[in-house]
């Protein structure tokens, strides 16, 4: 199932997420649910907060193609090699930034079958790692970069959000008025 992706101004994104208490049929579903959503909008990792889920977990699915899935994931190690990159997200859409962050990590999680494994990982696969376990942690791609961008983007989505949100309200207004209007023709019509 397609889930909805949460966007930048969403409290979630910026929370740090608990773990997950049992790996059990309904993580694995939603690990499945968070790889369709994940294809759907062509990204290449999702976390958990992204969906509305505030639990550490997160998928990718790099270069290589494999489907990996982390559960609990802890980063127990990074390079001193540094690499730049532009990176963007699915709860940014459209918003790219060039963002410095190391080149190969090391991280331990629980597989979506509740095995523990140990992934030693560098290039591409290193990079959507870090930032799937940034939002585990309330970090945005956009807090690692430039700080008049990120205080550029964030007041862009507020405005979208508000845009949104009036717009939300003027179609329950129109709405209401039309059936507002259907009702007196109604009772009009009952009266006779």
């Amino acid at each position: 199932m397609v889930l909805r992706v949460t966007k930048l101004g969403e409290e979630i994104l910026r929370q740090k997420a608990v773990p997950v208490a049992e790996v059990n049929d309904e993580i694995r579903q939603l690990a499945e649910d968070m790889f369709e959503t994940m294809i759907e909008a062509e990204g290449v990792g999702l976390a958990a907060p992204q969906i509305d889920r505030n639990i550490r977990m997160f998928v990718l699915i790099a270069d290589d193609d494999v489907r990996r899935v982390f559960i609990n994931p802890q980063i127990i190690k990074t390079s001193a090699e540094v690499c730049d990159y532009d990176e963007g997200c699915l709860s940014i859409p459209q918003i790219y930034e060039t963002i410095t962050r190391p080149e190969k990590v090391t991280v331990q999680a629980l597989n979506e079958k509740g095995k523990p494994f140990t992934l030693e990982a560098d290039g591409f696969l290193a990079r959507i790692i870090q930032h799937e376990y940034d939002h585990l942690e309330g970090i945005l791609y956009i807090d690692r970069g430039d700080k008049d961008f990120a205080a550029k983007t964030e007041a862009q989505f507020k405005k979208r959000a508000e845009r949104a949100l009036e717009k939300q309200k003027e179609k329950e207004a129109k709405a209401a008025r039309i059936a507002a209007k259907i009702a007196a023709k109604e009772a009009k019509k009952n009266k006779k």
